[in-house]
């Protein structure tokens, strides 16, 4: 079945994912950049962005996929990574950017998407 104009996607409307960011990838550096040694890249803008773009600049040794280096991406915040994950094509398993956070990307019609697990705090009584 095809989907309508009006019509959500699958993603948000039968799974549940939430929109998290739109990742974009640049060659210039860009003011406020915050440096991720473990993935030799450097991102600035989502902090700012009232519409969670993220703007994200790589080294030439960076580990991150080409794809991901080359097209921008959608990123989904989901609540089970790994149960998102299944079915779907796996460009990069499920790693911590930092403390708290799972991410993966996959791959959807030649476009990388990032799914995103935060883990949940619970309250202290």
């Amino acid at each position: 079945m095809t989907r309508q104009d009006h019509e959500p996607p699958p993603a948000t409307q039968r799974w549940g994912w939430r929109y998290h960011h739109t990742g974009i990838p640049t060659s210039q550096p860009r003011d406020g950049e915050h440096y991720l040694r473990k993935y030799k890249m450097y991102v600035s803008g989502f902090s700012e962005s009232p519409y969670g773009v993220e703007w994200m600049r790589f080294e030439a040794d960076s580990p991150i996929p080409d794809l991901v280096k080359c097209v921008p991406h959608v990123a989904f915040e989901v609540d089970d990574i790994d149960e998102a994950l299944k079915g779907k094509v796996v460009l990069s398993a499920p790693g911590s950017p930092s403390a708290g956070v799972r991410a993966a990307m996959i791959v959807d019609n030649g476009c990388p998407i990032e799914l995103i697990e935060f883990r949940k705090r619970t309250k202290r009584r």
